[in-house]
């Protein structure tokens, strides 16, 4: 699976963005799907991941309620709709895919990762 993130860019804090990860090859709607971020000198974190049935969804504590993933597998692509965006969600924004059922929080759980897209939000 090749995947390959894009929609980032720079907006003002209160703003919204959407991400787009679209993803190659067949099997696309068998795999879990996440998003991570990271932001300079830090690690990168979970931020929100999906099921392959679009079923369940997890995300972040520092993102619920703000940020929403879902998937259209009929375009073999996961969205992230980022709303009232913060200067802390600054960051450069990589999805990743699972072979793992249910929604997956934690980078050793992936198996294909895109390159990222950067977020960066003003104050």
């Amino acid at each position: 699976v090749q995947l390959q993130a894009s929609g980032g860019g720079l907006v003002q804090a209160g703003g919204s963005l959407r991400l787009s990860c679209a993803a190659s090859g067949r099997t696309f709607s068998s795999y879990t799907m996440g998003w991570f971020r990271q932001a300079p000198g830090k690690e990168r974190d979970f931020v929100a991941s999906i099921n392959w049935r679009a079923s369940s969804t997890s995300y972040s504590d520092s993102v619920r309620g703000r940020f929403t993933i879902s998937r259209d597998d009929a375009k073999n692509t996961v969205y992230l709709q980022m709303n009232s965006l913060k200067p802390e969600d600054t960051a450069v924004y990589y999805c990743a895919a699972s072979r793992l059922g249910y929604p997956r929080t934690h980078l050793y759980e992936y198996d294909y990762w895109g390159q990222g897209t950067q977020v960066t939000v003003s104050s």
